[in-house]
């Protein structure tokens, strides 16, 4: 199938970054959010990533105008249904996820292609849930979308290999490469990526290293661009414990345990760069670490 409109659901960081690079690429876009002000936001956020890469020269002026001119933003999921592919970008929560498609159902194309951005979710269960399990697969970005080139595609028990070859010609068009990846808890990236972070939790709460030291033995010692603790402020400390849980539930083995500290964080409300405290502090003018 030939993808030309694409609607994605939820503006925040990972959809204004999968807007961005579709309609970047020549893809219609139809961005979706329950809130106006997120909408506004997200359109504001990628010019403005945009605007950058053009001073940098990787694009040209008249390609952001354009871009920016292939997005549409709308309250009501009726708009996004008459699009040819739906990417799902709403928070980790399985039961938001099945309320969102559940709701979408009614206005969809036959041809309609569903798709979820989910880190770690069971793309067979959330398919289970809608009209079309054989069109329905996991495309999931890495964040920041724009930078990061690698997006995985993961196939439900359901999954047709038309659905695969016409996501798979998406991501070419996109200028990333797709990696294809088994049905099972967090797939391939966070599979090996959220252990790591909390092994390193682990190695922070008995004591072994500080906040910076374990950083700094990652990023010099590993060659590492960024500290397993910085890395998991950037993604959200939330987001790697439900991904945690995910794969402590699904396997139902010990070695993913979430590490007590990343709860106790959590429940905190420190989660990171997005709330300013996490396993740093960046209401500074330096993040300066909090153990």
């Amino acid at each position: 199938m030939d993808v030309k409109q694409v609607g994605v659901i939820g503006a925040g960081q990972m959809g204004n970054g999968i807007a961005h690079v579709m309609a970047l690429s020549g893809f219609h876009v139809v961005l979706n959010d329950i809130s106006q002000q997120s909408l506004d936001n997200a359109l504001s956020l990628i010019e403005k990533n945009l605007v950058r890469q053009a001073s940098r020269g990787k694009i040209s002026d008249d390609e952001v105008t354009a871009a920016m001119g292939r997005i549409s933003t709308t309250l009501s999921l009726a708009d996004v249904g008459k699009t040819d592919l739906v990417i799902e970008a709403a928070t980790e929560r399985e039961t938001v996820k099945q309320a969102i498609f559940e709701d979408l159902l009614p206005h969809l194309q036959p041809h309609t292609i569903l798709t979820s951005n989910t880190s770690s979710i069971s793309i067979t269960r959330l398919a289970s849930r809608t009209d079309r399990p054989e069109r329905f697969m996991g495309f999931h970005f890495m964040n920041p979308v724009p930078v990061m080139q690698l997006v995985e595609l993961i196939r439900g028990i359901a999954t047709d290999e038309d659905t695969f070859k016409t996501c798979q010609a998406v991501v070419e068009k996109l200028g990333k490469t797709s990696a294809s990846a088994e049905d099972f808890p967090a797939f391939i990236v966070n599979r090996i990526l959220m252990p790591m972070i909390n092994e390193a939790v682990y190695t922070l709460y008995e004591g072994v290293g500080s906040v910076r030291s374990i950083d700094e033995s990652m990023k010099l010692g590993a060659n590492h661009p960024m500290g397993p603790l910085e890395l998991a402020d950037f993604i959200g400390l939330d987001t790697c414990l439900a991904i945690m849980n995910v794969l402590h539930d699904g396997l139902a083995d010990t070695k993913y345990r979430p590490c007590p500290l990343l709860t106790k964080y959590v429940e905190a409300g420190w989660l990171g760069r997005k709330t300013q405290r996490g396993f740093y502090d960046y209401r500074g003018d330096e993040p300066i670490p909090t153990r």
